[in-house]
């Protein structure tokens, strides 16, 4: 159903609303962005390098989800976003500050960790969809469930299997599956934070 929701802060990312797919202007920005970062002498500068970040390149921290190891990578994590927005058919304001925020939290998250270069909008897409789907879940869709659970699956599998070689050989990289997990965190604590928000704003 339509609502007049402002989502003026950040705990409203997670009342999904059916606006209709009005997100083009935010998907082919993005898309352009990624396909902007592929270009060298620019790569160099927005990958996320933890060396360059420790020195005071900060920005990596964020443009580094937006560049891609090759251009299968690139129409990959592309397809994935697209595919997502017309999934869950967020407003262009929820997409772009959860773009955002999931982004710069995965890739701080990935300081903790030990990987020492980083390219790849991969983390955030299992955000989004967390984020998306399990809000849906929370505010009473419950075949949305089910996507969750998919995601906690595939979570659980790469974190106790180990990345998958075959899209390795494809990205030719190592899948990040820290990232995966930093950003499928991340939008999952955005959902729930948002749908205790909200309970406690109707109950007041």
């Amino acid at each position: 159903p339509l609502t007049n929701t402002s989502f003026q802060s950040l705990a409203a990312l997670g009342a999904i609303t059916r606006h209709g797919f009005n997100v083009y202007p935010v998907l082919i920005f993005t898309s352009l962005l990624c396909v902007l970062f592929q270009f060298e002498p620019i790569q160099a500068w927005v990958v996320w390098d933890s060396n360059a970040i420790a020195e005071g390149q900060w920005w990596r921290i964020l443009t580094g989800n937006f560049s891609h190891t090759n251009y299968s990578h690139l129409l990959m994590n592309l397809a994935g976003l697209w595919i997502i927005s017309y999934l869950f058919q967020p407003s262009k304001k929820q997409l772009v500050l959860a773009l955002l925020v999931i982004s710069l939290v995965t890739g701080i998250a990935l300081l903790f960790s030990s990987i020492q270069i980083y390219v790849g909008l991969s983390g955030t897409l299992h955000g989004l969809f967390g984020l998306f789907a399990l809000s849906e879940a929370l505010n009473g869709r419950r075949s949305s469930w089910l996507l969750v659970l998919g995601l906690i699956a595939k979570i659980a599998w790469e974190q106790l299997i180990g990345p998958s070689s075959t899209t390795g050989e494809l990205i030719n990289a190592r899948v990040a599956i820290e990232a995966h997990l930093a950003g499928a965190l991340a939008g999952g604590f955005i959902s729930i934070a948002s749908f205790l928000t909200s309970r406690k704003t109707d109950q007041s």
